[in-house]
């Protein structure tokens, strides 16, 4: 399921609920002075793991903070403890007002229309001008009721944050914005595509105008255009944002504080204690940045290599102080006596000797002590992608020396989906597919995958070409969600294929790893493993769907930096405009499905 939308409702740290009378209305003015989201010492941990330790900060109202880190370090496990759908944790959350989760599950009836779901979306806005049209009406017949001045001021303050006026105009411009202007209004949630559906929650929650907005990979499912207007509605946003986001353009945008959940160093030995053992997938605590993602980036680059250096600097110093220590207990040739043999010499030169080795003892031992009680722990491994040809022993069977397309797709389309479209990919070939949502992106890959069958058209390739797709949704379903990492990839590769191609070949998902649920893992983790299983017998032709969907941003930019050493063809449709700006190949831009309703 693609990332969805968690209704706004109340906070449990929330001192007001949202209802339909005064309360609510005083919840209102209070996030119209500031408040602020305040998360102060939140640990989350699972019976064979910790995700996260000791978590706290703050974000201010009208400030937008992203949560970054690699997957599995907690980021979408926070936002829900924030939203108050996982009680089970240390630490306090309190967020003013209403909180709005943008996630993986729809927040409305799967039942309900387009049309229904839209008119939900807006109707605390229509309450509200209607609640203010009959307290203005009240009150002039009540000029001196303080209780209904006051409940018009409330009323007012709300209408006007939420721009209540304009619900109407602003749900249009959000539908258009979002790629939904052509979906049939009367058409059931149901029955639009995963993507449809994502964009539909986010317009829903937008809409909705919660006080504390809370985003998991808002722009997972979005073209340039509807990330723009995402943007733009952020950057006006009132209450406090926090954002989980691997997409590097949207962060240098949209950012104005990073959240960094990845391990850094700790200066304090309490902290060290605390954190002892643990990997990157563990809670470490968070390091905060104000500052663009980009300048971010080359900070932790720097920093990681100061904490190395720090590190082996460190153990160096302390392999020294413990062989002091031992040295240091004899001073000069313990056989050899003083020269002359006289009672009172041997007594001075032995008394001499001991104050000499025991200051020396006490001066090491106590460098040694001090060094042992604030060293930094060893940086943890980083989990570095192999690359794409990881597994290749060299050229595929296509080989660079083939001549004339591998696979070709002669006017292929899929009625609501998909253009009439033509194209012919070369055995090395390196191919980006790009378009506005509705183009038919995935369905292209789809059909040039043999997943699914156009309406028109033809494709022709050799009977022996192997194609792969990585799609954008994970591949395993519930029935294989109680297997092991371990388990569902020897299951898809194949045992002979396991031996050959160990999972550990791709750095992509740590070893420690290897023996969890693949239920407990993250969306990210379990599309590492989609890769990883796709990539233990390389097909001649790989066909990425939105590659840097859910990747860290260290794997996505190592993925990319993979693909032109991939020994056969790579086709990549994306939406993501870092990706597209660095891309060095052929571009093929599809139009939308002219005149009828969109689902690609």
């Amino acid at each position: 399921m693609p990332s969805s939308a968690h209704p706004s409702a109340p906070h449990p740290s929330s001192a007001e609920p949202r209802g339909t009378g005064p309360s609510h209305l005083k919840v209102g003015a209070a996030v119209g002075k500031a408040d602020h989201l305040q998360v102060d010492g939140v640990s989350r941990s699972y019976p064979d793991r910790r995700v996260l330790t000791d978590i706290t900060f703050t974000v201010s109202a009208g400030e937008r903070a992203c949560l970054i880190g690699e997957n599995g370090t907690g980021k979408s496990t926070l936002l829900r403890i924030i939203a108050g759908m996982d009680q089970d944790h240390g630490g306090t959350v309190r967020a003013p007002g209403t909180v709005g989760l943008y996630h993986q599950q729809p927040p409305f009836d799967p039942h309900h229309t387009v049309a229904q779901v839209l008119a939900s979306a807006v109707q605390e806005q229509h309450r509200l001008v209607e609640q203010i049209e009959r307290l203005g009406s009240d009150l002039a017949e009540r000029p001196d009721s303080a209780d209904l001045a006051g409940a018009y001021d409330a009323a007012l303050a709300e209408a006007v944050r939420t721009d209540a006026w304009s619900a109407d105009r602003h749900a249009d411009r959000l539908v258009q914005g979002l790629g939904l202007a052509h979906l049939d209004r009367t058409r059931t949630a149901a029955e639009l595509s995963g993507g449809q559906l994502s964009r539909l929650s986010l317009a829903w929650l937008l809409l909705r105008r919660p006080d504390t907005l809370l985003l998991d990979e808002p722009t997972n499912h979005l073209d340039s255009a509807g990330t723009a207007l995402l943007v733009d509605l952020l950057t006006g946003w009132t209450g406090p944002v926090l954002i989980a986001s691997h997409d590097r353009a949207f962060l240098d945008e949209v950012a104005t504080t990073l959240l960094d959940l990845d391990p850094a160093p700790r200066e304090h030995r309490a902290v060290e204690a605390a954190l002892a053992g643990d990997g990157p997938t563990s809670g470490h605590g968070l390091t905060r940045f104000t500052g663009r993602y980009t300048d971010y980036l080359l900070e932790r680059i720097a920093a990681r290599e100061r904490w190395e250096r720090r590190h082996r600097d460190e153990q160096a110093e302390l392999r020294r102080l413990r062989a002091e220590v031992v040295a240091s207990h004899t001073v000069g040739n313990a056989s050899r006596g003083p020269r002359t043999e006289a009672r009172s010499a041997r007594k001075f030169y032995a008394d001499r000797n001991a104050k000499v080795v025991s200051r020396r003892v006490n001066d090491a031992a106590t460098a040694l002590n001090r060094l042992e009680e604030t060293q930094v722990r060893r940086p943890p491994e980083v989990l570095r992608f192999s690359g794409l040809d990881a597994a290749s022993p060299g050229p595929s069977a296509s080989g660079s020396a083939a001549t004339g397309p591998v696979l070709t797709a002669t006017g292929v389309h899929l009625d609501g989906r998909l253009a009439p479209t033509s194209l012919a990919i070369g055995a090395r070939d390196r191919l980006l597919i790009t378009g506005p949502n509705g183009a038919g992106k995935s369905t292209l890959l789809g059909i040039l995958a043999g997943r699914l069958l156009p309406d028109d058209g033809s494709l022709a390739s050799s009977s022996s070409l192997t194609v792969g797709l990585l799609g954008q949704d994970a591949e395993d379903g519930p029935e294989h969600g109680a297997e092991t990492v371990a388990e569902a990839y020897a299951r898809r590769v194949g045992a002979d294929r396991v031996e050959k191609v160990p999972l550990s070949t791709f750095g992509l998902i740590a070893g420690r790893d290897h023996t969890r649920r693949v239920r407990e893992l993250s969306v990210g983790q379990r599309r590492r493993l989609d890769l990883a299983v796709l990539l233990a017998d390389p097909p001649q032709v790989l066909l990425l769907d939105e590659p840097t969907n859910h990747f860290s941003l260290l794997l996505a930019t190592q993925l990319e930096a993979s693909i032109p050493d991939y020994p056969g063809a790579v086709v990549v449709a994306s939406h993501d405009r870092w990706l597209q700006s660095g891309w060095r190949g052929p571009r093929r831009e599809l139009a939308p499905w002219s005149g009828q309703d969109v689902g690609a």
